[in-house]
């Protein structure tokens, strides 16, 4: 049950990827295929802010990848302008007050890794006049720009692509999201920006070894650009026990506000459990990635709907109202309004 602290704060949610389940459908469904199944449970999360990452499935990959891309952008457009009473698509700075102002839940496009891209990165300016607004250079494998976090081992830090990638990005006014993107990539991106950066579903490898979470120094290093780190929800990443609980989460959003600072910390939350229920067989489960079970999720958290139990956690752990607050969505919206 939501209470008031949550009704009343803005609430921003930095990654969900459901998205890719409107773009599933036949187009003449898009707009009300979200605002029977999605809105609702946005509204009950109380969730003000919602960036939709674009992400590209193998099956598309490379040719039709630009293709896909373009139509999930179409996608988040026609949800917008079907439902233009309840939310609006965030395209220039200023929209998301506008939208919250207007009590409409406001959307955020991101691209999720770059397959669209690969060296042609005069498509950022295209993609950036379709709405963009965030950035994040790879998946978990090795893309034109950089590795991702499963190739650590490489040591590979940012192509010449990325590099270039990285000041284009500043200028168009999109933000570079470094979540997925190895440790020597993540590095390679801090030592060349010159503006604020997002991790967008990231959390604390100092409570969890993952490769996709983020060390302290990358916290620190993040928030020294004045960029905003929101926690991924995802069980796996946040303890090896068996099932992880929401004061895992809770104990992680903790640990990078006292890295970070209060800040820097926001919600990442990666909800992906109706994806995997849709698109994963039962042949093919359990669906273990990158040594995460992908079954298993935080109770109460295998959608937005449960995003106050995250509040209500944190105050039941004594989270100061001011640091809750900028955690719960203060933070990443004035970030994303300086591009949104």
């Amino acid at each position: 049950m939501m209470n008031d602290f949550h009704r009343n704060a803005i609430v921003a949610d930095a990654h969900n990827d459901l998205l890719m389940l409107v773009a599933r459908r036949p187009k003449a469904v898009w707009a009300s295929y979200f605002r029977e199944r999605w809105i609702p449970q946005l509204r009950d999360g109380g969730i003000d802010v919602q960036v939709l990452p674009v992400f590209i499935d193998d099956e598309f990959r490379p040719e039709g990848a630009l293709r896909e891309t373009l139509r999930m952008i179409e996608a988040a457009h026609q949800i917008a302008d079907g439902n233009a009473d309840q939310v609006a698509l965030c395209t220039a700075p200023g929209d998301i007050a506008a939208a919250n102002s207007a009590g409409k839940i406001a959307l955020v496009l991101a691209l999720e890794g770059c397959p669209q891209i690969d060296n042609d990165l005069e498509l950022f300016h295209t993609l950036q006049r379709l709405g963009v607004r965030m950035v994040s250079f790879t998946h978990f494998g090795r893309s034109a720009l950089a590795d991702g976090s499963g190739e650590d081992a490489t040591g590979g830090r940012l192509t010449l692509a990325g590099v270039e990638a990285v000041g284009l990005l500043e200028e168009l006014g999109v933000l570079i999201d470094v979540s997925h993107v190895g440790r020597a990539g993540v590095g390679h991106i801090l030592e060349l920006a010159r503006k604020p950066i997002v991790a967008s579903h990231s959390s604390a490898f100092g409570l969890r070894d993952h490769h996709r979470n983020l060390t302290d120094a990358q916290l620190r290093a993040i928030a020294a650009t004045g960029g905003v780190v929101c926690v991924n929800f995802f069980a796996g990443f946040l303890s090896t026990t068996a099932k992880p609980t929401i004061d895992d989460l809770a104990a992680h959003l903790e640990y990078v506000v006292d890295v970070a600072g209060a800040d820097h910390v926001g919600f990442g939350s990666d909800f992906v459990a109706e994806v995997w229920d849709e698109k994963v067989p039962a042949c093919d489960r359990p669906l273990i990635i990158q040594g995460i079970d992908t079954s298993v999720y935080v109770d109460g958290l295998e959608g937005p709907a449960g995003m106050p139990l995250v509040t209500a956690a944190l105050q039941r752990r004594g989270m100061p109202e001011a640091t809750l607050r900028k955690v719960v969505g203060a933070n990443l919206t004035a970030l994303l309004s300086t591009v949104a």
